[in-house]
């Protein structure tokens, strides 16, 4: 009762609940961005995650000594691998890639049009056309960025460039081809949308000179974080010399810079919950010495030191559980509307806030960690309960003969 009137604005006492305000907004605050920059940074992990990894298989299998020939044998053993969903086999090679509007440079990507399919994060985000009689006809499958910046659309025609053509008595010269564009895809990841091509596997051998070989098997199982554990059933199952890499050593450098990046945001914005818990000691001290005729009193009547001490403990961590309880609530809601948040202020600022370009992705992305929330709620209420010790103790330490003398 008495913690809660001390948290009350009176007329002359209006100062004190002001200071208490500023700590409640601080921690407020301190927890809400917290739990909204450790999301964005789980997203954007989780997402490009999802979209490095669902285009670029799991694992990776090479060959050495000899070429990839009997890539349908590999892929089946590889297949019968538990927890394996796929092994597809592909052609790959860079080109230039000339439309209407201009020139970019390409991925080419040879699949069969059954392997094609049991990509989803292609043959599941289609915009135009489809992958029907992929395999039968002579056409391309591009993405939307890449039809965007070349002036194309769907039936147009598109011409690949390679420097590895046929061989003359004046040299290689270049292989020049054109195709029809029979699917447009929108991965989601702006940097696949303006690279990637994929083209029949027979296509795409002839086309690269490889004859019947293939450049390698990409491998999908079900949980990418089991990869090391699987390596060596894999390579049993191979059955031939190759190179068997898995994504965490193709994407070593990438991943390992965002996790540095996301510790480096926790502990910056760490200080701030830091910051509003200082602010809790001080408007205490000063709640304490402007009570000090009140403590005298209480403590006349027969009230204990640590009586006193609990009701500066229960004002201080009120400020602390309340404001840490408000930064959850707010934290959510604004993880839960990120992307229409936005979008809002793209709108109102007239700023494109999120340049696909630039952070590879189309979309804002959010994701909570119910294991790092409660870490971040539990450290807030920590915090707010070790600021009010010092400030309580000195309230029941105050001498009643003392603060009554000039009274």
């Amino acid at each position: 009762m008495i913690a809660g009137r001390y948290l009350r604005s009176r007329r002359k006492e209006t100062f004190i609940s002001v200071i208490a305000g500023f700590s409640f907004t601080g921690i407020m605050l301190g927890v809400a961005t917290l739990i909204i920059v450790m999301a964005v940074m789980n997203g954007f992990r989780a997402e490009l995650l999802g979209k490095i990894l669902g285009i670029n298989g799991h694992m990776l299998v090479q060959p050495i000594d000899s070429p990839l020939t009997d890539y349908e044998a590999v892929a089946t053993r590889l297949e019968d691998v538990p927890e394996v969903i796929s092994a597809i086999p592909f052609v790959e090679g860079q080109g230039l890639v000339s439309g209407p509007s201009g020139n970019l440079g390409g991925l080419v990507r040879g699949v069969s049009e059954t392997d094609l399919r049991r990509i989803p994060l292609v043959s599941g985000n289609v915009r135009l056309g489809s992958f029907d009689d992929f395999d039968a006809g002579a056409g391309v499958a591009i993405g939307t960025r890449m039809a965007e910046q070349l002036g194309v659309t769907l039936g147009d025609n598109i011409t690949l460039i390679s420097p590895r053509g046929n061989i003359t008595p004046m040299g290689m010269t270049p292989r020049i081809k054109g195709y029809p564009v029979t699917a447009i895809f929108e991965i989601g990841m702006s940097e696949y949308d303006a690279t990637f091509v994929f083209m029949p596997l027979s296509e795409a051998q002839g086309f690269f000179n490889m004859d019947e070989r293939v450049t390698g098997v990409e491998v999908y199982v079900t949980d990418p974080d089991r990869v090391g554990i699987m390596r060596a059933a894999m390579e049993d199952a191979i059955d031939r010399p190759a190179i068997v890499s898995d994504w965490r050593q193709r994407n070593v450098t990438f991943f390992s810079a965002l996790e540095v990046e996301r510790n480096v945001m926790f502990i910056i914005l760490f200080l701030i919950v830091l910051v509003a818990a200082l602010n809790i000691i001080s408007g205490l001290i000063m709640l304490v010495k402007d009570k000090g005729r009140d403590i005298a009193i209480l403590r006349t009547m027969g009230a204990s030191r640590g009586a006193i001490m609990r009701v500066f403990l229960i004002t201080g961590a009120s400020i602390g559980c309340v404001g840490t309880l408000a930064g959850f609530v707010l934290g959510l809601v604004v993880c839960l509307n990120i992307e229409s948040i936005r979008q809002f202020v793209s709108w109102l600022t007239s700023t494109q806030l999120f340049d696909p370009t630039l952070y590879f992705l189309s979309k804002l992305p959010a994701k909570i960690d119910n294991g790092e929330t409660v870490t971040v709620l539990v450290m807030a209420l920590v915090l707010s309960l070790l600021a009010t010790i010092y400030p309580a103790w000195r309230a029941a330490r105050l001498d009643p003969v003392e603060a009554l003398r000039y009274e």
